[in-house]
């Protein structure tokens, strides 16, 4: 072990530093706790950094664990997912016909508003597969310039990414997928337009559907 005040190599178990007399904390560990940098362990959990273990949950960067859910960046987990510092329940309530109806009430500025919250929430319950969906400036930007095709490209991806983050992280699978929407938004045109709409709809029902496992996970419950 090593002097907390002088940093000098010192036997284990002694409690003044043979070096500048500093008194020297000992390692306290409890039952299987096989802890590093001399803080107590609990019930087994193998902590990193120096910090408790609660329950078996193999903690990372140093803070504590909870019923066996493996923390991210230092928070503590719930319930076996690892919750973030901040976090907040997500929307699960959607629906294609208010989001048509307010949309021509509005003269088309809560479709704006629409799209901008969907991102942020799949951004959030997507969070750490890597991926980031653009939000309202890109979709509008890059929607115009290219005549609207980049719109059809956004839902596509967002489709992508529900379905694959439903199975990886949170354990189910759905029957849709982004090439799914896309052949319906391609294709709508030749079913006047009701292919639009359906593209729509399975976008939005995806979306509550990983909303409502987020919420499940972090502890939230069903949210409206």
């Amino acid at each position: 072990m090593f002097c907390s005040r002088c940093g000098s190599q010192i036997p284990d178990g002694s409690k003044f530093c043979s070096s500048c007399g500093a008194p020297c904390a000992v390692p306290q560990i409890s039952p299987d706790g096989g802890c590093q940098s001399g803080y107590s362990g609990n019930q087994g959990g193998g902590c990193q950094d120096g910090y408790p273990g609660n329950q078996g949950g193999g903690c990372q960067n140093g803070y504590p664990d909870n019923q066996g859910g493996g923390c991210q960046n230092g928070y503590p987990g719930n319930q076996q997912w690892g919750s973030y510092y901040g976090a907040r329940p997500l929307r699960t309530d959607r629906d294609l016909v208010s989001y048509i109806l307010l949309s021509i009430i509005t003269c088309g500025i809560y479709g704006y508003w629409f799209i901008y919250k969907l991102a942020q929430d799949v951004n959030v319950a997507c969070e750490g597969d890597g991926e980031e969906t653009p939000g309202l400036a890109v979709y509008i930007f890059l929607g115009l310039i290219t005549c609207g095709m980049y719109n059809f490209y956004w839902m596509y991806k967002i489709g992508n990414r529900l379905a694959q983050t439903a199975y990886r992280k949170y354990g189910f699978q759905m029957q849709e997928n982004g090439t799914t929407i896309l052949v319906w938004l391609i294709f709508g045109s030749l079913l006047c337009g009701i292919g639009y709409f359906i593209g729509n709809y399975i976008l939005i029902k995806n979306t509550n559907a990983i909303c409502d496992a987020y919420n499940q996970a972090n502890g939230f419950g069903y949210m409206r």
